[in-house]
């Protein structure tokens, strides 16, 4: 049996607390950041929606473009120098992105250029944060160890939200974009205090071994098509972001703008904190579930995500879509938990960061066109209509993931020692 107090313990772990402190100030920094830069470089002299729209695909093209480099970097380095470099190269991007906008210097090549590091520092940081992880953490302790990362970093989020706008509101974007260089600095600073490889060691390999990037690639995708499990549930997601993006960027704001008028921006606010409730939930849920087949549970929680989007699609109240929300945070966080113990376990050490990049390419790789149709068919069938078929998109996707028999036949170690004779 599990107990609280026993998965507490692991704050007692001088490296594993490092890791949480790094990881929880690193998410309130980019928590931070969207809004300050969003409403920084609207405050320019002369900027517009286009700007902050090139600033923000500047960021997010190179993020998608680097991150099966993130992989391999992150499997061929120590990690910890890894994301060393990220936090410092967001710390840079983001403060220099604050000077531009407090002395006015703000040239839109700058700001993009800016946004582009911070984008190639966060394909380095993925990558290299769930490989680190088996690092720090003993194999036994991993869902343990995932929970309370991400307890931190949901805490983070929400605090982050509150926080950022209020800070832009009271000294400005500029002055706030210093404050998230500030906190990814720190974030660095902590990761450089773990003791894990000696310097110099490669993490994979065999000594005077090179390869190409793209052998190493080939490797990694090795490694994530052989796995039913894995690219089966990658694909759902694939589909499954689709609609969400849709749902939660474009159509629910839609919905409630169009119905609430000036009241809309608050309860869609209401929605938001029902599902970041939910995460905090989540992981205390996370922390107690030991399922024998997690990746089948973990799927089956998939289904209840759907559940706001139906829900104001069928006009309930709005109580109702709040509870809706809260359901939805709770199952995705336990499903996160779930997804990155069992690949941790399951996936060899040196190439767990290639993998791990490989799934979030594969997971968000059609988000941008959900979010490009979101508009034209909320427009040519209504926001209620769009948010129904976007629940059933969902629902199926999950569905159809739970045919697979990688996906409801995989075991957790646990379970298989309990079932041998």
């Amino acid at each position: 049996m599990h107990s609280f107090q026993q998965d507490l313990s692991l704050l007692k772990d001088h490296r594993f607390t490092l890791l949480l402190t790094a990881r929880t100030i690193s998410t309130l920094g980019s928590t931070f950041a969207p809004v300050a830069l969003a409403f920084g470089v609207l405050q320019l002299p002369g900027a517009n929606a286009t700007t902050l729209s090139v600033v923000l695909t500047a960021e997010s093209l190179p993020m998608v473009l680097f991150m099966l480099v993130g992989g391999v970097v992150a499997d061929r380095l120590p990690r910890q120098r890894v994301m060393m470099a990220g936090e410092a190269a967001n710390a840079l991007a983001f403060c220099g992105l604050g000077v531009m906008l407090l002395t006015g210097w703000a040239p839109l090549p700058a700001l993009a250029s800016a946004a582009a590091v911070s984008g190639i520092a966060m394909a380095l940081l993925f990558p290299a944060l769930q490989g680190i992880i088996p690092e720090v953490v003993p194999v036994d302790r991993l869902q343990t160890g995932n929970a309370l990362l991400a307890l931190g970093a949901n805490s983070s989020r929400i605090l982050g939200a509150v926080l950022g706008g209020g800070t832009v509101v009271l000294v400005g974007g500029g002055w706030a974009l210093m404050i998230s260089g500030l906190l990814f600095a720190v974030a660095g600073v902590c990761i450089a205090q773990l003791k894990l490889r000696p310097a110099g060691e490669a993490p994979a390999g065999k000594p005077g071994e090179r390869h190409s990037v793209l052998k190493d690639l080939r490797e990694g995708w090795r490694e994530f098509s052989s796995r039913q499990w894995l690219w089966v549930v990658v694909a759902q997601f694939s589909i499954m972001l689709l609609a969400i993006q849709a749902a939660h960027g474009v159509l629910g704001p839609m919905l409630v703008d169009q119905e609430l008028g000036e009241s809309g921006p608050a309860a869609w606010s209401a929605v938001l904190a029902g599902e970041a409730v939910g995460t905090l939930l989540g992981v205390f849920v996370s922390l107690r579930l030991r399922p024998s087949r997690p990746i089948l549970v973990a799927t089956c929680l998939t289904i209840p995500t759907a559940m706001p989007y139906l829900l104001l699609g069928l006009s309930a109240p709005l109580w109702l879509v709040v509870l809706g929300a809260v359901l939805m945070g709770v199952c995705f966080d336990v499903f996160g938990v779930l997804w990155q113990t069992t690949m941790q376990r399951e996936i060899p050490g040196e190439a767990l960061s290639r993998v791990s990049s490989y799934d979030a390419l594969g997971s968000l790789m059609f988000g941008p066109i959900g979010l490009m149709l979101a508009g034209p068919v909320g427009i040519a069938i209504g926001p209620k209509g769009a948010l129904v078929g976007c629940a059933a998109i969902v629902i199926i996707a999950c569905l159809a993931a739970l045919l697979s028999p990688g996906v409801r036949n995989l075991r957790a170690p646990e379970a298989d020692r309990l079932s041998r004779p």
